[in-house]
């Protein structure tokens, strides 16, 4: 293709470039003739925003600028990340997927249909430059929504997003990707504007199948590639089955761990109480608070305790009531570790009389059950501890299993808490207290930056657990002082090079990394090359700028060689 038919790409329709960038884009004449400061671009994207009353409008609009002018989009997302993040990811994406068919406006990702089983590796060759990393669903557990089947895709799209805004890692580098492999919601099969494949889920063998061909695929395409597993109904298999093999790791097990150990960690050591006191009952036993309690037995071991001491200190909560061996149901596989033993052969059938049993230090709730942490609940946990600790963590917001407000209103302003959605700060006795979030975006955005940069072979637990770690560390003298738990979540992009920094230096000490140029590296050396590394929006309008006066200064230089030469 000569240059004159060549097609500007999305980044390059951006009003901050020059005059003679826009002549080598061949976008001159195709924008508004003035060349715009990055401020003002801003300011008319927020106030397009401020026009939009409703979050998945904003959403909408959101999703058109990225394709639009990508650059921008970013520009956006690291300059006022506090409020667009929750517009981009939780809690608004869970709106944008369960509208996704009837919203559908432009290609976003990549789709795999079980149908296309035997052409995978075509079809990943549609999807043009290098990828490092991808985000996979197959849309049959989304948030606390459930199967939604390709209407997932917003999971994706939205995490990364995320990786991109908040870690620097390119958007040219990503790869949003939805297995479309079939639904269990007849009612997504029997809406006329669905647009995913109208047939019930396939079986699990089908999807092993369909899965092996996938990374398969995806790494002889891409070598290295760091894939995300997020949103599967059963996400152990894959993980267990590919987490050896290949660059992946599920974020809904060891991410959601990892960035609640963090806040654990803090919130530990603000209590009071030692690990072997600490007493966590779980309200809900899927894989989500399996992984992180488990992430928590670990931090426990590394206090002191031994692995069944540790374990000890959990009691966990299902539809059922209290998991223990005899309770008379066949426990799924994940829950056994966790089962307990020592109730005397009594059941305890709700999470009310768990609570009155246990008396716990630690409430932690991944039940996608709203409201359950009830006032009498809470009441009870200010009267057993000094310092309690609350950590309601399902999405979205609706699901939470109590509030904020409701947490130190009932506690007397003594919880330590952390959410999974966002809450805004309330006012108690004449303090500003701020609620903290345990959002994964703190810690899985390093966790893809780390195990891009070490380019390792696989995704250890103990990369998993330096990026907990790390992130406990990553508080600053403020922050501690007004008993946060997390940081502020407007300094992430510093907070992910903390995190990426724990996970390279827990991937070198596995011996899984193959970045030889950073293995001697001290930290200080190490940050800077990190940072060096990240894609920065704010920049790129600068780096164009010096990439065309280059190739401008080069033909003018070959011109004037040949001129001397005549």
């Amino acid at each position: 293709m000569s240059t004159t038919d060549r097609t500007p790409e999305t980044g390059e329709y951006d009003t901050s470039h020059s005059t003679a960038v826009r002549r080598f884009h061949r976008t001159h004449g195709m924008l508004p003739p003035a060349v715009e400061a990055h401020d003002v671009q801003l300011q008319r994207c927020l106030q397009q925003l401020s026009q939009r009353e409703k979050s998945i409008d904003k959403y909408i609009y959101l999703s058109g600028l990225r394709n639009t002018n990508v650059h921008l989009f970013y520009r956006l997302v690291t300059k006022h990340i506090t409020d667009i993040a929750p517009l981009i990811y939780t809690p608004t994406v869970g709106d944008a997927c369960l509208q996704w068919s009837h919203n559908y406006v432009q290609p976003e990702g990549l789709y795999l249909s079980y149908s296309d089983k035997g052409h995978i590796s075509s079809m990943l060759n549609n999807w043009p430059g290098h990828v490092e990393i991808t985000v996979v669903t197959d849309g049959s557990r989304i948030l606390g929504l459930g199967d939604l089947g390709i209407n997932g895709m917003g999971i994706p799209v939205g995490k990364l997003a995320l990786y991109i805004g908040c870690a620097g890692i390119r958007p040219e580098a990503t790869l949003p990707l939805m297995l479309d492999l079939g639904t269990g919601n007849k009612e997504l099969r029997d809406d006329p504007l669905y647009m995913g494949s109208r047939r019930e889920k396939v079986s699990a063998q089908e999807e092993q199948e369909f899965m092996d061909e996938v990374m398969i695929a995806l790494n002889e395409k891409w070598p290295g590639i760091v894939v995300q597993f997020e949103d599967f109904k059963n996400p152990f298999p894959a993980l267990e089955r590919y987490q050896q093999k290949y660059t992946c790791f599920n974020d809904d097990i060891q991410g959601t761990g990892a960035v609640v150990l963090a806040g654990i960690i803090n919130a530990v050591k603000k209590s009071g109480v030692p690990v072997k006191g600490q007493r966590a009952v779980f309200m809900g036993a899927g894989s989500a608070g399996v992984g992180v309690a488990k992430q928590i037995v670990q931090f426990f071991m590394e206090e002191g305790l031994t692995e069944r001491q540790a374990r000890e200190c959990f009691w966990l909560v299902d539809t059922k009531g209290l998991v223990t061996n005899d309770r008379g149901d066949k426990l799924a596989e994940h829950k056994v570790y966790f089962s307990r033993d020592d109730n005397a052969g009594k059941q305890y059938k709700n999470l009310a009389e768990v609570v009155d049993y246990v008396k716990p230090t630690i409430l932690m709730g991944l039940s996608t059950i709203g409201g359950i942490f009830t006032p009498e609940l809470l009441t009870k946990m200010s009267e057993w501890n000094k310092r309690p600790i609350v950590f309601p963590l399902s999405n979205p917001s609706a699901n939470s299993e109590c509030t904020f407000e409701d947490a130190i209103k009932y506690t007397k302003g003594t919880t330590l808490f952390a959410s999974g959605s966002p809450f805004p700060p309330i006012d108690f006795e004449g303090r500003s207290l701020q609620p903290g979030q345990g959002n994964n975006m703190y810690v899985f955005p390093g966790i893809g930056l780390g195990t891009i940069l070490s380019k390792a072979t696989i995704v250890t637990q103990s990369m998993i657990y330096a990026s907990a770690k790390a992130l406990s560390t990553a508080l600053s003298a403020t922050e501690i002082e007004q008993d946060w738990l997390y940081p502020d979540i407007a300094r992430i992009r510093d907070v992910s090079v903390i995190v990426a920094m724990g996970v390279i230096r827990a991937a070198q000490e596995a011996g899984v990394d193959r970045e030889t140029r950073i293995k001697g590296m001290k930290d200080e050396e190490l940050e800077k090359w990190v940072r060096s590394k990240m894609y920065d929006p704010h920049g790129e309008t600068r780096r164009v700028e010096q990439e065309v006066r280059s190739f401008i200064d080069d033909i003018a230089g070959k011109g004037e060689s040949r001129s001397s030469n005549l």
